[in-house]
């Protein structure tokens, strides 16, 4: 039952989903609870992926053989998702490309990231993340609905899966007093990993069965790439991370995702 209670409570806080009243009472709150609750996110991942395909799925068949249906099930699940995590990770990512694109000095970037406006480097971050998941997904659907459907599966779990060893590789660097990753700033256990990892077998299992192994394989690489190559910046960059950057890595890695499934089936 202290499982469940950490889920709901991670549930409350990286979802709109409603944890209300006497839920939210059992539920309980601490900040050692919240902590808790990091080793399931990629369980978020599974709600953001049973919306997505449920909305991608319905438009991609309602709207067949329509030529563009494969690309407006993309754009509608994609703001689907979107309105369900309240932009949580969209906002990480934009703040993230404000702060290092708007500044080489370390301390002057962690201050532009605390701004909650979007400058031109944000919005440029986020129109292009944005283009680029519609339009994987809108290729994806346009080879097989199947292929689609695995890549959200995989996509949405592995890339919340990521930024938990953000956590466990680097320090918290941001201000821990007011900051969305509070909960986080210490490092997450062993076990919160182990557990993590368990939320991730289920739908990387299904992704297996559903498609060819160069897709499974070459998912997983690209999105591991991304996440790697954003733990590489924030290191030599803030020499930490940030809630935003946990924000960041999780939807490069899920674009990765996207990208290294239909970089498999073009080689196929």
């Amino acid at each position: 039952m202290q499982a469940l209670r950490h889920y709901l409570l991670a549930v409350q806080f990286f979802t709109r989903i409603p944890v209300t009243g006497r839920l939210a009472a059992w539920v309980g709150y601490s900040p050692a609870m919240l902590r808790a609750s990091a080793a399931h996110f990629p369980g978020i991942g599974w709600l953001a992926a049973l919306l997505a395909v449920g909305v991608y799925a319905a438009l991609h068949r309602a709207l067949a053989p329509n030529l563009m249906a494969p690309l407006v099930a993309a754009v509608f699940c994609t703001i689907a998702t979107v309105l369900m995590t309240g932009g949580f990770h969209e906002d990480g990512l934009a703040d993230v490309a404000d702060g290092l694109g708007g500044s080489y000095d370390r301390e002057r970037a962690l201050d532009i990231m605390k701004d909650s406006r979007v400058g031109a480097f944000g919005a440029m971050a986020l129109v292009l993340a944005l283009l680029a998941k519609v339009s994987l997904l809108a290729l994806l659907g346009a080879h097989s609905l199947l292929a689609a459907v695995a890549a959200l599966v995989g996509a949405h779990v592995l890339s919340r899966f990521w930024p938990l060893l953000i956590v466990r590789s680097l320090p918290h660097v941001g201000d821990t007093a007011r900051s969305k990753s509070k909960p986080l700033a210490d490092q997450i256990s062993m076990g919160a990993l182990i557990a993590a990892s368990f939320w991730c077998f289920m739908p990387l299992a299904l992704v297996w069965q559903a498609q060819p192994a160069i897709y499974f394989a070459a998912s997983i690489l690209v999105s591991a790439a991304g996440a790697a190559w954003m733990a590489r910046w924030f290191a030599r960059r803030l020499q930490g991370f940030t809630g935003d950057c946990l924000g960041a890595t999780q939807q490069v890695s899920e674009i990765g995702f996207y990208l290294g499934a239909a970089l498999a089936l073009g080689w196929m």
